[in-house]
């Protein structure tokens, strides 16, 4: 499959700094509370499994749009490149709002890929990149940590293995999600939640009546005027 970069892709759209801001406002649960209830979702769909961990909770919440890759560093012999690397970059260069890599292990020993330390994030980072996503493995994470630069991983890895990407800004499978390039990522602590930019606007105002609804359930079950039999009744 060829690699397509950001001039290929002009029908991407991107967040507003408005849209950004809101979004950075939410947790991440509500954002799938808010998300699943618009007629294109499933509830069961959009979200990442917990085999996808945050490295960094303190980190906050983590709003970006993907940059896409395939990693595969466990083959060995395998020809060494960075153009493909080089081409992401560019990529998250281009972007005019944060850009999240979100990365596919498509190597043949999955538990010991490492797609990520230091070096990368130092230069990734530069370029505008905010975080990874990836169902593969990091390294180096208390210098990554000390960037400021948040990883999504199934967990650490000590080797870089046989360096190299595959593909970027193709769309890839990570987490039980299809997330293609462009796609909004919201993430923190309790996981990762992946939509189109065009629904920014709709989880936005939504977000904020599942805030509303629930802080109202909390009031009441708190409250004097609660009771088995109303909670029963409300179904």
């Amino acid at each position: 499959m060829a690699m397509l970069n950001s001039m290929e892709l002009p029908s991407m759209k991107y967040l507003t700094i408005e849209q950004l801001d809101s979004l950075r406002e939410i947790d991440t649960p509500t954002v799938a509370n808010a998300v699943e209830t618009h007629e294109s979702r499933l509830n069961t769909e959009g979200f990442m499994g917990w085999n996808i961990r945050c490295q960094f909770p303190d980190l906050g919440v983590m709003v970006g749009q993907a940059v896409t890759a395939t990693l595969n560093t466990t083959t060995t012999g395998k020809v060494k490149s960075r153009s493909v690397w080089h081409d992401c970059l560019q990529a998250i260069n281009d972007m005019p709002v944060p850009a999240v890599i979100v990365a596919k292990d498509i190597g043949p020993r999955p538990f010991h890929g490492c797609h990520f330390g230091d070096g990368m994030a130092n230069v990734a980072k530069r370029v505008g990149s905010i975080g990874l996503v990836t169902d593969g493995g990091v390294r180096d994470v208390e210098t990554v940590h000390g960037m400021g630069f948040q990883m999504f991983a199934v967990g650490t890895v000590p080797a870089h293995g046989n360096f190299g990407l595959d593909e970027t800004q193709v769309p890839v499978e990570v987490g039980g999600v299809l997330v293609n390039p462009g796609d909004v990522v919201h993430a923190d602590e309790n996981g990762v939640v992946v939509f189109p930019p065009e629904l920014a606007d709709y989880v936005i105002s939504e977000a904020q009546k599942v805030t509303e609804r629930e802080a109202a359930q909390f009031n009441w079950v708190l409250s004097d005027e609660f009771s088995l039999e109303e909670l029963i009744k409300r179904g």
